[in-house]
């Protein structure tokens, strides 16, 4: 039986506010207090996996053994079904840019545009089909863990609309709808998306009846 969390603290291992902000509303209504890693001065891990799912465990531990609270990590991104599923597991690598100041950060905008080069390059005709995949892992300091998986399906436009989300957010819009994610309000994104179809795995099992 897999574990339960109980009322109380959980520690959300990223040092993303927009990703706290938003997993913290999705869990405020069954009286979960939300920290992140950031606040508590924890380190990033290094993302040695190959998958989202081998990502999200090393966060998640890594986060529970250094704070000693049951810890919550995710690991998501875009795949583009033209690119061969890419940039997938390594959807932030291709944000990853050196600032003049000869700081590490992440340039979305960068990141966009060298998914639709790639797109371009495949030719004018080329389907524009994609989605977001997202993996919740908790993990206790005791060394138990549980997965929950979510995924939803779209399709990319060009050049990039909107600016409530992030990530790849701008260019990507949910099937069924017109609006970019970066284009929905917030409630209404947490209510279609991959972070949600995994949150409502993790909700049933972990705070269900």
């Amino acid at each position: 039986m897999t574990r339960r969390l109980g009322s109380g603290s959980l520690v959300i291992a990223t040092h993303n506010a927009g990703k706290l902000k938003e997993i913290s509303a999705l869990l405020e209504p069954y009286g979960m207090k939300c920290l992140s890693a950031g606040s508590l001065g924890l380190p990033e891990p290094a993302e040695t996996g190959t998958t989202f799912v081998e990502n999200a465990l090393i966060k998640a531990r890594a986060a529970a053994e250094a704070s000693g609270l049951p810890s919550l990590a995710d690991d998501s991104g875009l795949s583009v079904a033209a690119l061969d599923g890419r940039p997938g597991v390594y959807t932030a690598d291709w944000a990853e840019r050196q600032w003049f100041e000869g700081e590490p950060g992440r340039d979305w905008y960068m990141a966009m545009g060298k998914v639709e080069g790639a797109l371009q390059a495949k030719g004018a005709d080329v389907l524009r089909d994609a989605w977001f995949s997202c993996v919740l892992a908790i993990a206790w300091p005791e060394g138990d863990y549980a997965i929950y998986e979510g995924r939803v399906d779209g399709t990319l436009t060009w050049p990039p609309r909107g600016e409530m989300g992030f990530g790849y957010d701008p260019v990507f819009v949910p099937t069924g709808r017109e609006q970019t994610f970066a284009e929905i309000a917030p409630e209404e994104k947490h209510a279609i998306s991959h972070r949600a179809d995994a949150f409502a795995k993790l909700v049933a099992e972990q705070f269900g009846s």
